[in-house]
This record gives structure tokens, sequence and C-alpha cells, in this order.
């Protein structure tokens, strides 16, 4: 399974047919599933209702089945493309102290806190997620580390209290993503990280209804010019894109959709 996970990251077009493939014949068996657009007439209604889908006391152990086997192979020294992607962003950034501080929004149960253990990334970490269930297995399985529930469009962190935040593939159920933008920005010092974003381009920014776990989900893809425009408009300059995977409409090749990871420093404030 590690060679042929690793094998599919070097051809990542194949890697997307098949699990939009996998997604159709098993769709139990995806993460991601049931995937239903959202009309503009009802995107705030559907948008408010599904806002809390991820407090759901039952979805942490399920996350965390899928983590724990992902983990295990990572450790053993097989690819795991979105592991691979945030390590390659952070080293990037050729200028932090050592022993940075990084906050994670969207953190889950932690697990990233390993991704930079077994890189040798000696980073402060510090998570927040909006779910106290995910929390509540942070704090149990990584007792050292810090952790706080937080809403990623009003954290009650100060200006500049971290060198690096990393939205953790978040910003793509925040109804108001606007603000989680705004806040990311904040309360970083230098960098903002957002990991793993669904865009669209060629084509206006669109809302999904889908099942995540078995539960009910929104999930937002981005028109890539206008998240790139947020971000300058809140004054992040994108320094690295890195792309996770990517698919072209086969009748119009102006149109597409990829998931993103943006590595962005913060402007100097005149």
């Amino acid at each position: 399974m590690s060679f042929v996970r690793t094998t599919l990251n070097r051809f990542p077009v194949l890697k997307s047919q098949l699990k939009r493939l996998r997604e159709r014949l098993l769709p139990a068996a995806s993460v991601s599933s049931h995937y239903v657009e959202i009309d503009s007439a009802r995107r705030d209604s559907e948008s408010w209702r599904l806002a809390a889908s991820w407090k759901a006391n039952d979805l942490p152990a399920r996350q965390r089945a899928l983590v724990e086997r992902q983990l295990k192979e990572y450790r053993g020294g097989a690819s795991i493309d979105v592991f691979d992607v945030f390590t390659a962003a952070l080293r990037k950034i050729d200028n932090l102290p050592a022993a940075g501080s990084l906050l994670e929004i969207g953190c889950s149960s932690g697990y990233y806190s390993e991704v930079l253990e077994v890189n040798g990334l000696p980073f402060r970490y510090h998570g927040c997620d909006y779910s106290d269930a995910f929390i509540e297995m942070a704090r149990r399985i990584y007792p050292a580390l810090s952790f706080d529930v937080e809403d990623a469009t009003r954290l009650s962190y100060q200006d500049n209290a971290y060198d690096v935040v990393v939205s953790g593939c978040c910003l793509l159920h925040i109804a108001d993503y606007e603000a989680a933008i705004a806040e990311s920005a904040r309360v970083a010092k230098d960098y903002v990280i957002f990991h793993r974003t669904p865009i669209v381009y060629g084509e206006p920014t669109k809302y999904f209804r889908k099942q995540a776990y078995d539960v009910e989900t929104m999930e937002i893809h981005f028109s890539e010019p206008e998240l790139l425009d947020s971000f300058r408009v809140h004054g992040l300059e994108v320094l690295a894109t890195f792309t996770l995977n990517e698919n072209a409409d086969p009748r119009d090749s102006s149109k597409g959709n990829a998931s993103r990871t943006y590595l962005c420093r913060k402007q100097s404030q005149s």
C-alpha cells in the first residue's frame, strides 16, 4: 500500500481521477462523498444550518482512525502527500528563529504536531479548533502540548502572537471565510499557510453540501483569483503555491479545480 501511495503521489492527475472513481463506486469508503452544489439562493441558510457540523461528538474518532494509519505509514518512511506539502511549505521559510512558534487553526486532534516531529522541525506547536470534542481528544493524546477551543473568525490571541499561523484545511468549512483570513493574518507575526485549500479557476466560488466521515457538512471551492485577492486585502503576499492535485475541464481548458497550499508572508504595516 505504501508503494502504491508513493507512486500515485508522483502522478497527481491520475491520483485525482482514481479518487473520483473511488468516490463514485464506493462512497462509504471515502472521507468526502455525495457532493451536491448549493444554489446561490440557499447558500446563507445552508451555511448556517451546517455551521456546527464539525462539532459532532463521533467525528473525531472516525477521523483519527484514518489519521493513525497515515501516521504509521509516514513514520515508516512512506510519502503522504498532504504531510509532504505541509512540510515543504514550512521548509520554504528561510529566516525563522530557532524553535519558532506555530499555531494551527483547525487542528482536529493535533496530529500535525507529529508530522513536525517526524521531520525534525522544532516549532513550538499550539493548536486550536472549533470542536470541543476534537480538542478533548487532542489534549488526551498530546498532554504536553497546548490546545484551545476557538472560533477561527474570532480568535482570542493577541496580534502578531505566532511566527507562523497555519489554517489547517478549515477555511473551506467557514461561511465567513473573509473573517477567518483576516484573523489568521492578525495573529501571525510573519507567515500564514493556508493548507489543503480547494479552488476553482475560470468559474466563481462554489458551495457544496457533502458527507464527511458520515456527517453532513458544507465545503467551499474558492475562485482562485478571488481568494488571492482576499489574501492581498488582508496584507498577505503569496510566496509559494503547492498543488496537491489538479483537474482541468476536458471541455474547456480555461476551467478546472485543484487543491492547493499557499505560503503567505505578512506585509509590514505603515
